[in-house]
């Protein structure tokens, strides 16, 4: 099985090695040492981590769209009916074709915190 350093753990939970230290020095994810003493995470105990840590921080609303992007929308094009708005999320770069309307009901401007899901092939955009 694969072993993670607390850098690559870090990067696939999208938080600070720091973050991935103190929660492995309090006992909530279990690390072992390397030959050269770095600290390593099992990839099934990582694998759980995610996954109680995800149902953990999720305050996010009922739905069927469980692939969530949370970021910053850096462009709103708005055309005389349909609309296209970015978000960097991240490493992730998202574009989410909708109406004007929407973008308009929903307020939608560049700088401002969103959400993108992604369901199948449609990015739907929740305003955080």
């Amino acid at each position: 099985m694969r072993s993670y350093t607390i850098g690559q753990a870090a990067r696939l939970l999208s938080v600070s090695p720091d973050t991935v230290r103190r929660w492995a020095d309090a006992g909530r994810i279990p690390t072992t040492r390397d030959e050269s003493g770095r600290r390593l995470i099992d990839g099934k105990d990582l694998a759980a981590f995610s996954v109680t840590l995800a149902a953990e921080e999720s305050d996010e609303p009922y739905t069927s769209a469980r692939n969530a992007f949370p970021g910053i929308i850096t462009a709103v094009k708005l055309g005389d009916v349909a609309a296209q708005v970015e978000i960097q999320a991240g490493p992730h770069r998202l574009v989410s074709l909708l109406t004007r309307e929407a973008v308009e009901e929903l307020g939608l401007t560049v700088g401002m915190e969103a959400v993108a899901r992604v369901k199948a092939t449609n990015v739907h955009i929740d305003r955080a």
